[in-house]
C-alpha cells in the first residue's frame, strides 16, 4: 500500500507540474493601452524618429524590414499617418521637423536620431536618464512643446502566414523627465504596413472605427 500510496503522489506531482508548464504567459499589462489625446488637445507634441526596429529571423531577409536605411524612415511615416489622422486634435511635430530645428540649433540640440531613447523601451525606467532627459527637454522647448512621444523599440514577427508587430510608445513630459504614459502597440496583419497601422489604431482608437 505504501508502494502505491508513493506512486499516486508522484503522478499527481508530475500532472501539476506539466499542466504549470502548459501555461500561456500573461499578456503584459502594456498591451494596446489607448493614449488620452483630449488631455492633449491643442497641444503640441514632438515625435522622435524610432531608431530600434528588429525583424526576426523569418523576416531579416525582407526587402524592406531586413534594411535599415529604408524600415526607420517607413516606419516613421506610418506613426506620423496614424498620428495626424487618428488625433488631429493634437499638433504632432514629427522627426523632419525635429530634425530642422536641431540643425538650426547646431551646438546646442542633439540630433533627434541619435538620443538614444531606445532606451526608453525598459519599463522599468521611472525617470528618463541623463543626458537623455536633459537633450529631449533642449529639443522639445526648440519647437514649443512639453511632451515628446518616443517609439522606443519595434519587433515584427512572423506568426503563420501574417506579420506581427510590437511598438513600444512612451510619452514623455519633458519639463518632468518622466514618463506619463507606456503602451505595446501590437496587432497581426497580411502585411507589415498593414499590422504597423493597426497596431496604431489600437492606441488611437476612433468610436466606431477600426
Amino acid at each position: 500500500m505504501s508502494k502505491s500510496l508513493s506512486l499516486c503522489v508522484l503522478a499527481l506531482l508530475v500532472g501539476c507540474g506539466g499542466g504549470h508548464r502548459n501555461e500561456s504567459p500573461k499578456p503584459s499589462p502594456l498591451l494596446n493601452v489607448p493614449i488620452a489625446t483630449p488631455a492633449l488637445a491643442g497641444s503640441k507634441v514632438a515625435v522622435l524618429p524610432l531608431t530600434l526596429l528588429v525583424p526576426d529571423t523569418a523576416l531579416a531577409a525582407d526587402t524592406l524590414l531586413g534594411v535599415r536605411a529604408k524600415v526607420l524612415p517607413w516606419a516613421d511615416s506610418l506613426i506620423n499617418e496614424s498620428l495626424t489622422g487618428r488625433a488631429p486634435e493634437v499638433t504632432w511635430v514629427g522627426p523632419p521637423e525635429l530634425r530642422s530645428a536641431s540643425r538650426r540649433a547646431a551646438g546646442l540640440a542633439t540630433d533627434p536620431d541619435h538620443l538614444g531613447h531606445a532606451v526608453l523601451r525598459d519599463p522599468s525606467l521611472k525617470v528618463v536618464p541623463d543626458p537623455l532627459r536633459s537633450q529631449i527637454r533642449t529639443l522639445v522647448a526648440l519647437v514649443d512643446a512639453r511632451y515628446c512621444l518616443v517609439p522606443a523599440a519595434a519587433v515584427f514577427l512572423r506568426e503563420g502566414d501574417a506579420v506581427k508587430v510590437d511598438l513600444s510608445l512612451v510619452l514623455v513630459d519633458a519639463r518632468l523627465g518622466a514618463p506619463v504614459w507606456r503602451s505595446i502597440a501590437s496587432a497581426a496583419a497580411a502585411t507589415p504596413a498593414q499590422a504597423l497601422r493597426a497596431a496604431m489604431a489600437r492606441v488611437l482608437p476612433v468610436e466606431g472605427v477600426q
